[in-house]
């Protein structure tokens, strides 16, 4: 019985890397984790979504919406999320083979 990794499997299933299905399918994951890490982050913070809302000037529905997923979040918005949350938020570009983190 042949074994297959992840990443073969998401070949085979979802397209290669660079396909536009591909590139669509990690978006949406990376805005899935980016909702959950906000989640959990409030969570330790004992805030529910109605304080962090107040914090940052949403509604609570709008925090229930970006924790499900955040992307139809702007950067504007996710920056003053964790700034709220006392949490720090790293961004790492990829310029060619080098990378340059950015912390907010």
């Amino acid at each position: 019985m042949k074994t297959y990794s992840l990443s073969e499997m998401k070949d085979k299933y979802i397209g290669k890397v660079g396909t536009k299905k591909r590139d669509d399918f990690e978006y949406e994951l990376r805005m899935d984790l980016l909702g959950k890490m906000i989640k959990t982050a409030r969570i330790e913070r004992h805030l529910t979504q109605e304080e962090l809302g107040k914090l940052i000037g949403v509604q609570k529905a709008q925090i229930s919406k970006l924790e499900s997923s955040a992307n139809s979040a702007t950067i504007d918005t996710v920056i003053k999320v964790f700034k709220a949350l006392k949490a720090e938020i790293n961004f790492n570009v990829k310029l060619e083979d080098d990378y340059v983190t950015i912390a907010l």
